[in-house]
């Protein structure tokens, strides 16, 4: 199934919305108070953001759903809220939540019988039950919308439908495959619907393919890019090049199944971490490995894993691979050098040879234990000095964060003298009191450390090393106070203890750590901020 899915992908209905600046459309966002109109905005403005900004996108989903809770009547808003975060979400390949979201949807649809909004739901459902190659629910559902579909006549949409029937039963039974296919071929017949006949006509022949009727097969490849060159979208022409490779491929024309898998690509270069670029580049790696192009094999099995491992499939499996593979190519290359060397060599008398190599290997087999013996020492001796750096670095980072706490303390302590003093100054009418009380306040004052943080970072830098030039060099353009929120957190403290120790609120701390996410460019929630900066150990080192 996992071959079958592109065309699930290109049939998924979605919204499109006109485009226009999402800045706008935020301020407008804080101005209205209808909660219809605060969903519909919020549920444009998370897509808008999908593709450039996907936290603030699934923020945006968030507010539109609490929006649509907040209404008297809320089923239906609600249910349309969570179908819309559905489509964004699939177009992410997130098909867990995916299915969760239409899910959600599908009950509120089915309990307020709105049967137009149950049949596009149920449509989905097949869809993503399809990529998860989960063929008795996928059927159940299409089913039910096929018998929809008939009661309301509309062509277009049914060919759809027997054309994504055809394509889940092509697993498991390619004669009905070839039923759904030809009753979807036998209605686009009557339509000027140039994309709808293509997917027939390239499913008709992968469905071929599989039966090993070549005739029919080229026969309806023919049908299909004769109308490739029409304007039809460039997805559903890298799918029509990914099947005609795959059909190549099979049949053992590897030159051509390259050729087409490398036109697909190109069309869907816009989507290189989808399923579908994943599939192409195991392609280019099978035709390659077949024609011992290892070179080649090599790297386009590095980037279908380097996909795969995004979309977190079958991973073990590919890194297994990937290993026999470059390892394979690793031997083959010994091997031909050492059929060179021994070109070289083969005058040499046998018995010479026998007895050198016999001594050779005796002096690497006593080396090889010797350095093994070192070695072990060595990494002992490493771990060891190791252990202690680190317990010494742990040492310095509690002084310098204890300084720093000690001299913010004593210059809150100060300032609050000389509040006091002042306030005693103004209230006594002996002059001379108030003289003596001056030179106290000038020497408290003297004596108010006014640079605390540059203190700080002088005496951070005498601790680890060239951390400030390595974030100015990198980062530039953070301000005195991100420098320091960057050393702090590169102590591993806490929000709370960077509170306490700056005096800043919890939250000022929280956004600041935001801030800096967005400047060091870290998408990825699992990468903790203090980790990333951490990473500046190793190269500082």
């Amino acid at each position: 199934m996992g071959r079958l899915l592109c065309i699930f992908f290109i049939l998924t209905n979605f919204y499109i919305y006109p485009q226009s600046s999402t800045k706008e459309w935020i301020d407008s966002l804080n101005t209205i108070d209808n909660h219809e109109k605060k969903v519909d905005l919020a549920l444009k403005i998370a897509s808008k953001l999908q593709d450039s900004d996907w936290e603030r996108a699934v923020k945006y989903i968030e507010l539109a759903e609490a929006e649509a809770k907040k209404k008297e009547k809320t089923d239906l808003t609600l249910a349309k809220v969570y179908a819309q975060a559905a489509q964004i979400y699939d177009a992410k390949d997130v098909i867990d939540i995916t299915l969760q979201y239409y899910l959600k949807a599908y009950e509120i649809y089915k309990s307020n019988n709105v049967v137009d909004e149950i049949a596009r739901v149920e449509n989905n459902l097949a869809i993503v039950y399809a990529k998860s190659n989960n063929e008795e629910k996928a059927l159940k559902y299409f089913l039910k919308v096929y018998r929809y579909q008939k009661s309301k006549n509309e062509s277009d949409k049914l060919v759809k439908i027997l054309n994504n029937i055809g394509t889940t039963y092509l697993g498991k039974s390619v004669d009905s495959s070839l039923y759904y296919y030809h009753k979807a071929d036998a209605i686009a017949r009557t339509l000027n619907n140039n994309t709808l006949k293509v997917y027939v006509y390239t499913n008709l022949a992968r469905a071929y393919g599989l039966k090993k009727d070549h005739k029919n097969a080229d026969f309806y490849f023919q049908k299909a890019f004769s109308l490739i060159d029409t304007p039809i979208d460039n997805s559903l022409k890298a799918f029509a090049y990914e099947s005609l490779s795959a059909y190549n491929l099979e049949e053992k024309k590897l030159d051509e199944a390259i050729l087409y898998a490398k036109k697909a690509l190109e069309l869907d270069k816009d989507k290189a971490f989808g399923f579908a670029s994943m599939r192409l580049n195991k392609m280019l790696y099978e035709a390659y490995l077949s024609k011992q192009d290892y070179k080649n094999a090599v790297y386009y099995f590095q980037q279908y894993n380097k996909i795969s491992d995004s979309i977190n499939i079958e991973q073990k499996a590919v890194n297994l691979e990937r290993i026999r593979l470059e390892q394979d190519y690793k031997v083959r290359s010994q091997i031909r050098t050492l059929v060179e060397e021994k070109t070289r060599f083969k005058y040499y008398v046998v018995g010479l040879i026998l007895i050198i190599g016999i001594l050779i290997l005796i002096l690497l087999l006593i080396r090889y234990r010797n350095r093994n013996i070192t070695n072990q020492l060595e990494k002992e001796k490493l771990k060891a000095k190791e252990q202690e750096l680190k317990q010494s670095l742990e040492a310095k980072n509690m002084v310098l964060v204890g300084k720093a706490m000690s001299e913010i303390h004593r210059t809150d302590n100060i300032n609050e003298i000389l509040t006091d003093l002042k306030k005693i100054k103004l209230k006594t009418p002996n002059k001379e009191l108030q003289q003596a009380i001056d030179i106290v306040l000038k020497r408290l004052e003297k004596d108010l450390n006014t640079d605390i943080w540059q203190e700080f970072e002088i005496s951070f830098e005498q601790v680890h090393k060239s951390f400030f030039d390595k974030l100015t060099i990198d980062y530039p353009l953070l301000t005195p106070k991100e420098r320091r929120l960057c050393a702090l957190l590169y102590l591993d403290l806490t929000t709370k203890e960077i509170s306490q120790i700056t005096g800043q609120s919890f939250k000022s701390i929280e956004n600041a750590r935001t801030r800096l996410r967005k400047k060091f460019d870290l998408t990825n929630e699992k990468v903790n901020l203090s980790t990333y900066l951490n990473s500046f150990k190793i190269e500082n080192m």
